[in-house]
Formats: structure tokens, C-alpha cells, sequence
């Protein structure tokens, strides 16, 4: 799936800016699956270039003029052929563990600060996930709560073994990595 289908998905919701759907990925696709204005933008402008989206130039006082977006019927099936995907793929891009990879090449504070850093960070999404509202059906999809509720298993998860585990990053004897795995 590309940022078009889910720019695409977004707008079932109801007509939105460039702006609208980056604060959306923000809080409720960060966890997996990110984008900045840099790819929503230019999928906006295929979409629109392509008959997918229509949008509306509303005036704002001493700004440029917004662009408000709303799905066509050309692009409701053009996002069900992007949903109709059996196996779409589970893909994990992190930073954190790529830098983690080379904390042989770092001073213990240095990676305790990433380590604390990171935790935080999940801290956070977690405090989010909690606050994502789970009581009313009508308002929040069935597909919405469950990713929510994988976050925070996976948050948790993630949490629990950073904790569990960062001395192996600073300790300066043979770790065991089975143990480290496994834990």
C-alpha cells in the first residue's frame, strides 16, 4: 500500500487539507506508517491529476488559500482495488534499532541517552493509544481499534524488552545473545 491509497482512505472520512491528513498520519498511522508532506502532497497531486480527488480553494485571511480535498467515485474504486491486496506486507523501518546496531562504536552515556530517549518516546504513544477513544463502536472502526490495540501490544512489547535488556548495550563482558533474544 502507498501514501496514495491511504491519502485515499482518509478522505472516506470527509474532505480534508494536505495539513489535516499530515497531523492524521501523525497521530493515528505514526506507529506504522509514516508520511510527511513531502509524499502527501505529491500524492495528493496525482490524485487530483488523476480524477481520483477533486478539491476546493477555500480563502483564509492573510494566508494562501487552502486546499481542501474530497474522494470521487473514480477514487473510492481505485481504493478498493488498493484494499483488495490478500498479503500486504508487514514492514519495520527503525532508526533506533539501526543506530543501536553500532553501539559498539558508542560511549555508555551516549547510548543511555538514546536508550531513555526511546523509552520516552514510547511513553508517550502509549499515554496516545490510551487516550484513543474505545467505548463508542459507532464513531471508531472495528480496523481503527484493532490497530490501535496492536500499537500498544507492540509499544508494550517494545518497552518491556528495551528495559529488560539495555545493559547488554553497556556492559563491557560477553553477553549471551540467546538470553538477550529470548528475553
Amino acid at each position: 500500500m502507498d501514501v496514495k491509497t491511504v491519502c485515499l482512505g482518509m478522505l472516506t472520512d470527509g474532505p480534508a487539507s494536505g495539513y489535516d491528513m499530515k497531523k492524521c498520519f501523525e497521530s493515528s498511522f505514526g506507529h506504522f506508517f509514516p508520511a510527511g508532506y513531502g509524499s502527501i502532497y505529491p500524492a495528493l497531486a496525482t490524485l487530483a491529476r488523476n480524477g481520483m480527488v477533486e478539491f476546493e480553494d477555500v480563502p483564509q485571511e492573510g494566508k494562501p488559500d487552502r486546499k481542501v480535498y474530497s474522494i470521487t467515485d473514480a477514487g473510492r474504486q481505485e481504493l478498493q482495488k488498493g484494499l483488495s491486496n490478500p498479503e500486504p506486507t508487514h514492514k519495520v523501518r527503525s532508526e533506533f534499532l539501526a543506530t543501536i546496531w553500532f553501539a559498539h562504536l558508542m560511549e555508555d552515556e551516549q547510548i543511555d541517552a538514546i536508550v531513555d530517549n526511546k523509552l520516552s518516546e514510547i511513553e508517550g504513544f502509549l499515554k496516545m493509544i490510551d487516550e484513543f477513544p474505545d467505548c463508542d463502536c459507532d464513531q471508531v472502526p472495528k480496523g481503527a481499534q484493532f490497530v490501535a490495540g496492536f500499537g500498544r501490544h507492540m509499544a508494550a512489547s517494545f518497552k518491556a524488552y528495551i528495559e529488560s535488556n539495555r545493559d547488554v548495550l553497556t556492559e563491557n563482558k560477553p553477553v549471551d545473545v540467546k538470553l538477550a533474544i529470548g528475553s
